[in-house]
């Protein structure tokens, strides 16, 4: 009985010591840490016109994956529109070429030039490292005869997250533009969880449109008065691209990206979930 007693005790000793087991108070185990960042990026990509009117979309690539994003918003993009973009499907050319998942929607939607081809579509996506579990466009209601602009949603599961994404490019007339920020309050109430709002919001940082989103999200951008995104005919610099988050994400590191790759400069920033 003692052999036993002891060769059972030395065992337990044994297991007690091994370092797959051996946690100190307070230590999470690898791969468990509390928190996941995420690199974010929104970017107009203005059809993937540089600046310099050249038609370049793996130049759109290269300044994506130069930033390590993993979650972009991405406005302005064609899908087989017109000889503009080469008829290219944008969205799907970009997630193939950086391996990521995505949504895209149709703001605009035209019939084919000829029978038998694409239809015509130029709106918004989501490009994502991790898997996009659902998708959907929220229409904004139009006033009068302006063009019609949308709101694209997408749920995404990070590390066992679940983050809503939304992705805005709204009106130039700022009575529209108010109309279109209560809307997205309004969608944005839907949903539990983290949120983020990115996208062209065509509005500069002391509009009421852009006080109306402050006051529910925190804006990555607050703090930098020359975080310019977007130069005016006449020359004037302006900040209309923005990332929000919501008051439960910590956002941190706010960075301005050059580029000639569209007449928008994009803009990244990385945002912290609890697990």
């Amino acid at each position: 009985m003692r052999k036993i007693i002891g060769f059972i005790t030395i065992l337990l000793f044994l297991v007690t010591m091994d370092p797959a087991r051996h946690i100190l108070a307070g230590e999470q185990p690898h791969g468990k840490r509390k928190t996941v960042d995420i690199q974010v990026l929104t970017f107009n990509i203005h059809h993937a016109v540089g600046i310099d009117g050249v038609l370049d979309i793996d130049r759109v690539a290269k300044t994506i994956e130069g930033e390590h994003a993993e979650i972009i918003g991405l406005q302005e993009v064609d899908n087989h529109w017109s000889e503009r973009s080469l008829f290219e499907d944008q969205a799907k050319w970009l997630a193939k070429r950086l391996n990521m998942h995505y949504a895209y929607m149709a703001n605009l939607e035209r019939d084919p030039l000829n029978p038998g081809e694409h239809r015509r579509q130029y709106g918004t996506a989501i490009l994502s490292k991790y898997p996009i579990l659902h998708a959907q466009n929220h229409f904004f209601k139009k006033i009068r005869n302006t063009e019609q602009r949308g709101l694209l949603e997408a749920t995404i599961k990070v590390k066992g997250n679940h983050l809503t994404v939304y992705n805005a490019h709204l009106a130039l007339a700022p009575e529209q533009r108010q109309k279109q920020v209560d809307e997205v309050i309004a969608i944005s109430l839907e949903a539990k969880g983290p949120k983020l709002i990115v996208g062209d919001l065509n509005a500069t940082p002391e509009s009421k449109e852009i006080a109306t989103l402050s006051s529910s999200f925190h804006d990555a951008f607050a703090n930098l008065n020359d975080a310019y995104t977007y130069y005016s005919a006449d020359g004037t610099p302006k900040r209309i691209d923005y990332i929000f988050a919501s008051k439960n994400v910590k956002i941190s590191n706010p960075k301005i990206i050059s580029t000639l790759a569209s007449d928008h400069l994009p803009l990244t920033a990385k945002i912290t979930l609890k697990r």
